[in-house]
């Protein structure tokens, strides 16, 4: 691992213009379009800047949607762990979880959900044949060393170097919709008129309104806990007994830990174990649990996505899900398993049954991807990983503070698939073209009218951390780091100027002069 004093610089390589391709949610062949470049390394504090301009990850390439132009806008989206409260639907997913690991309850009906970013792979389908090639040819290894070189040398000189929904919906999600457009919920007795040639019984007493049966319940108990708790002598002759409830801990609602940390009685049905294993630089356990890891995430593919068998391979795997430009960093402020990429195993009475794919960042926990064993499908372990990953974030945040968002991928409002994401709240969506949080309230009214919106509405405001002064942009050329503004006198070219300015305009001002942007 490197120490966080003799961290390396983040290494990338712009692919100059735009490029259209398959979209894997509306699948549309050629209406997706997107900037992107290959990551040779990112340090997590660039990796977080940047996809907080609207950047994302896929292996080592890191791709920006050209948002106002592409078919299915994907915007940024973070769910704030500190304020969530899990819903009716997220309460069932957990209990459902406990009633199978305490007596191995399994519910009817079924479950699946999606993971995050399930197309994740598809987004991005039409650039793999680059990312093969140059996967090849750049040679990381070869770049530190001229990077190395190029320091030490200029050490010598005395220059000082310095981030689901189902298709069906649960019967609990179906009652959230009901409350929230006004509707009574299944689970509330609403009175009905009588059905064809029945009346009311006659023999039994009149009926009353379910409310007022519920009052009654109330001052009833009430008045037997204050006549059995408060001493007859403290109490004038002749008063009733008071109506005020004490404050009753029943009334807190169950936070998201009571759930998933509930103890299990000893004769449990089954155990439950998340472990956390650094996938790279690939740790002694993730080599140890590769091929298991691997099975699970083909079966899910052929299963739930219906891929063909020879399309799942351990190359594909390899480089979609365990290659990661993330360096691996532990600054003595940051979490204990320190910065870069995870797999957060889920193991089920000794055997891997599901894989949630990590970044952990100075700000956040950035879900990537989860695969999971069809045969558990009923557990609903898309939206159970996610949970996990909510308070697997908060727990983060006791030691990092700073550390104290979930970001869940894209937000894709015009994909049906895609819009459970909106359902893990307080949530923010990130404005395209300002570069601001704006809670996802304030956003869906836009949505609904509109694909692409600007969801800042201060009309004055701009890109605040836009590229400023362009030669201040680092360059790393033929072993040597230098400014654009000397690497552009050394070599002038119209043509890749105006690559660099769009690179520089994407990235934004702090990593245009932190990260080296790689020519040849």
């Amino acid at each position: 691992m490197a120490s966080w004093a003799a961290l390396s610089p983040s290494i990338v390589e712009y692919f100059e213009g735009e490029d259209f391709y398959r979209c894997g949610y509306c699948k549309n062949e050629s209406g997706s379009l997107s900037n992107g470049m290959w990551a040779h390394s990112l340090t997590a504090q660039d990796y977080q800047d940047l996809i907080d301009r609207g950047w994302r990850r896929s292996g080592k390439y890191v791709y920006k949607p050209v948002m106002n132009q592409t078919c299915c806008p994907q915007y940024t989206i973070r769910c704030r762990p500190l304020q969530f409260q899990p819903s009716k639907s997220h309460k069932k997913v957990l209990k459902k979880m406990l009633k199978f690991l305490a007596k191995g309850e399994i519910s009817k009906g079924s479950c699946e959900d999606e993971p995050m970013d399930s197309t994740a792979e598809d987004t991005v389908a039409g650039d793999f044949a680059l990312i093969n090639k140059l996967d090849i040819r750049c040679d990381l290894k070869t770049l530190r060393d001229d990077l190395q070189e190029s320091l030490e040398s200029e050490e010598k000189k005395g220059k000082n170097a310095k981030k689901e929904e189902s298709t069906e919906l649960t019967e609990s999600q179906r009652a959230e919709e009901k409350l929230g457009s006004g509707e009574p919920s299944p689970s509330v007795k609403v009175q009905t008129a009588p059905k064809p040639g029945k009346g009311a019984d006659l023999t039994k007493p009149p009926c009353r309104k379910a409310k007022e049966i519920r009052k009654e319940r109330k001052r009833l108990k009430l008045m037997q806990r204050s006549s059995a708790e408060e001493p007859q002598g403290l109490r004038a002759q002749g008063e009733p007994p008071s109506l005020i409830p004490p404050k009753a801990k029943s009334n807190v609602p169950k936070s998201l830990e009571d759930f998933i940390f509930e103890p299990l009685p000893e004769d449990a049905s089954h155990k439950l174990e998340v472990r956390v294993v650094r996938s790279s630089p690939p740790s002694s356990q993730f080599k140890a649990t590769f091929q298991e890891s691997y099975q699970i995430y083909k079966r899910y593919q052929m299963i739930v996505h219906k891929d063909p068998p020879d399309k799942p391979t351990v190359s594909q795997f390899t480089r979609f899900l365990c290659s990661s430009p993330l360096e691996a960093e532990n600054p003595p402020d940051g979490p204990e398993c320190g910065y870069g990429s995870f797999h957060q195993q889920y193991w089920l009475d000794g055997r891997i049954i599901a894989v949630g794919v990590i970044d952990i960042l100075p700000h956040c926990v950035s879900s990537v991807y989860l695969y999971y064993d069809p045969d558990y499908s009923f557990l609903s372990l898309g939206v159970y990983s996610a949970l996990r990953e909510i308070a697997f974030t908060k727990q983060l945040h006791e030691k990092t503070s700073q550390l104290s968002y979930y970001y869940m991928g894209f937000y894709i409002h015009s994909c049906p698939k895609m819009k459970y994401k909106g359902q893990y709240r307080p949530s923010d969506l990130l404005c395209p073209e300002t570069y601001v949080w704006v809670p996802i309230e304030q956003c869906l009214p836009s949505l609904e009218n509109s694909k692409y919106c600007r969801f800042n509405q201060d009309p004055e405001a701009g890109d605040e951390g836009r590229s400023q002064d362009p030669d201040r942009l680092q360059v790393f050329y033929r072993k040597a780091v230098l400014p654009y503004g000397v690497y552009r006198r050394q070599r002038p070219d119209p043509r890749e100027e105006a690559a660099v300015l769009q690179y520089a305009s994407l990235v934004g001002q702090r990593c245009s002069e932190r990260m080296l942007l790689f020519r040849s």
